[in-house]
């Protein structure tokens, strides 16, 4: 997929990008302008490529709306779905941190807006604001552990397990709600196939706890006795 890239039209775009990213939440509102005048504003068609391994990024993306699929190629040629991003999520800046090369993809999952900021002047900002340092650590070192815990599931949980406790977690609470992805992307963000989805989804229909609906669609008939088969020993 070719790279796709267009100023957005609309130029209040950059300041309500930055005024909705948390790791800006402590600046003030002076200070979140001073940060929106050094960004570049940009839109992606769906199905976009935004970067790809092997390039230099040197640039942080904030999501302002639409959703991002970051994935890596492995040795094998098949792709690992790391995350998914969504409107105030940022992504990129491991190239910016650590001056390396970019190790993933990063592809517009719908249409997107979002804007840069440049990495030098973001190192400068952070030396002149430490509050969007210590941010940006954070959310890595959630980012570290969600990262650790996943690795951990996938060599120690059984597929069934690890799909009951997604499913409760893109809940969040609701009985129903639709995948953020397709089923091939969720597949691989929870370390299987989508066969091996299919055949799980199958089996916790079969035992009346949720329901599937269209292509994304899940509804949760037994939350508690979805919970039990998340933490259900392996046998």
């Amino acid at each position: 997929m070719a790279e796709n890239c267009a100023r957005c039209a609309h130029k209040n775009a950059p300041g309500s990008c930055v005024s909705i990213v948390p790791i800006f939440s402590a600046l003030s509102d002076a200070e979140i302008g001073e940060v929106a005048s050094i960004t570049t504003d940009a839109r992606f068609d769906k199905g976009s490529l935004i970067y790809f391994a092997g390039k230099e990024g040197r640039k942080l993306y904030i999501i302002h709306q639409g959703k991002v699929k970051i994935s890596r190629i492995g040795d094998n040629g098949k792709a690992q779905v790391i995350r998914i991003l969504g409107p105030g999520e940022f992504f990129g800046e491991l190239s910016i941190l650590g001056n390396a090369v970019l190790s993933d993809y990063a592809e517009a999952l719908e249409p997107c807006s979002m804007c840069m900021i440049d990495g030098v002047r973001l190192k400068a900002l952070m030396g002149k604001y430490p509050s969007i340092a210590l941010k940006v650590m954070e959310e890595l070192s959630i980012r570290l552990s969600k990262a650790e815990s996943l690795i951990e599931d996938i060599s120690l949980r059984p597929a069934e397990n690890r799909l009951a406790q997604a499913i409760l977690d893109l809940a969040e609470g609701r009985s129903e709600f639709e995948l953020p992805t397709t089923k091939g992307d969720f597949a691989s963000q929870l370390g299987m196939t989508q066969e091996t989805l299919s055949r799980k989804l199958s089996l916790l229909q079969k035992q009346k706890l949720i329901l599937t609906k269209g292509l994304r669609g899940i509804k949760i008939l037994d939350e508690e006795g979805l919970a039990k088969a998340a933490n259900a020993e392996k046998e």
